[in-house]
């Protein structure tokens, strides 16, 4: 399996042990489905902001709803601020396209902490100490990356889907999918094994 950059995974431990207790990331069996969660959204810790430069076959597949031609496809391909602003416009507490709010507040963190309304929850908790809709890039520093990921594991009940191994579940309430199954699968089972837990 391949392995973290050692700087970027002695963040993240770092970061966790700060946090994890407070949020409820607390048994084995919970440590093992959010490292699996995790590292799969950040690519193994290398990720902690979304990445949006898609060619036009690609947000033909992933945004179909937001791309329906090829033509339309192609004047946004790869232009990462402009597809960010067409995607998430009008939702998630964004404004229109024309806002910039799609790309201002794109997915940040290690389980990307996308939308406006989402940046505006996490400020409201008494452990946020700065104002991170005024400075989103903030989400994907450390700590804060780590902080906003488990405030949002945590304010989505997936620790009782993680008591019942419930990993369909918990990557539906990530990824809004089943994007990447396979491999949150894979790490669960190799962080379960660790731990000495029972695999899905």
């Amino acid at each position: 399996m391949e392995t973290p950059p050692l700087e970027a995974l002695d963040e993240f431990v770092a970061s966790f042990n700060m946090w994890a207790v407070y949020f409820g990331v607390d048994t084995p069996q919970r440590v093992a489905m959010y490292l699996a969660q995790t590292f799969h959204e950040s690519a193994l810790c290398k990720r902690t902001e979304e990445n949006l430069n898609y060619s036009a076959d690609g947000l033909l597949k992933t945004f179909p709803k937001y791309f329906k031609t090829r033509g339309i496809a192609e004047a946004y391909a790869r232009k990462p601020q402009k597809i960010a602003n067409r995607v998430y416009a009008n939702r998630m507490g964004n404004g229109n396209e024309a806002s910039g709010d799609g790309w201002k507040y794109r997915g940040r963190g290690f389980i990307q902490i996308t939308g406006k309304s989402n940046y505006q929850l996490f400020m409201k908790g008494d452990w946020c100490e700065k104002d991170v809709v005024k400075e989103p890039d903030l989400l994907s520093k450390f700590y804060y990356n780590q902080l906003a990921s488990l405030w949002y594991w945590n304010s989505r009940g997936l620790n009782t889907l993680a008591d019942s191994e419930r990993i369909e579940d918990i990557t539906r309430r990530i990824n809004g999918g089943l994007n990447g199954i396979a491999d949150r699968k894979l790490l669960y089972r190799r962080f379960a094994k660790e731990f000495g837990i029972k695999k899905v």
